[in-house]
């Protein structure tokens, strides 16, 4: 992240959510990195910290209502993968990343909720 900028967040145009966050973001004064989840997904090193700040539930990084999941039929096969090659998938594909996805110094949030994003982003 650059100086300064502490929040790096993958986002969706499309998303309603991500766009919620954005606003969010802006309105409460918070400095951001934006970036488009689809083309430029989040890395092994990224998804790996999420992951921590996730009490290492993987599923909780997926976006399980979208098509590239349905797809992949990964409701029904997430279990016989490794977590490495779970990792793996995702840094190929944004769509199947859970968004937003925000990383700050100390933290991680995939979703918005706002009463949550209150409490931890300070």
């Amino acid at each position: 992240m650059s100086i300064g900028i502490r929040i790096k967040i993958y986002t969706y145009k499309r998303c309603s959510s991500c766009n919620n966050a954005i606003n969010w973001l802006k309105f409460n004064g918070h400095e951001y990195q934006e970036f488009a989840i689809r083309e430029t997904p989040p890395s092994i090193s990224e998804l790996k910290s999420m992951l921590s700040f996730l009490n290492n539930n993987i599923r909780s990084l997926f976006n399980s209502s979208g098509h590239d999941y349905r797809v992949l039929n990964l409701r029904e096969k997430i279990s016989k993968y490794t977590e490495d090659d779970l990792i793996l998938l995702l840094s190929e594909n944004g769509n199947l990343v859970k968004r937003p996805f925000l990383l700050g110094n100390n933290y991680g949030l995939v979703g918005f909720n706002e009463a949550i994003w209150e409490e931890v982003i300070k």
